[in-house]
């Protein structure tokens, strides 16, 4: 699985947890990983996770 794979699966995961209503301390967290993944897929992929496709 390349970095990019894995850092959307990670970003997968996270969502899912947010959609399960977490308290307020976990979305914190939640939402930080989730920047820190979003800053990491920026650099690695500057076209966006997205982009790419024909």
């Amino acid at each position: 699985m390349s970095t990019v794979q894995n850092l959307l699966a990670q970003k997968q995961q996270l969502v899912e947890r947010l959609e399960s209503d977490p308290g307020p301390n976990e979305r914190e967290e939640i939402e930080r990983l989730l920047a820190k993944i979003e800053t990491a897929l920026s650099l690695l992929d500057p076209d966006g996770p997205a982009g790419g496709g024909d």
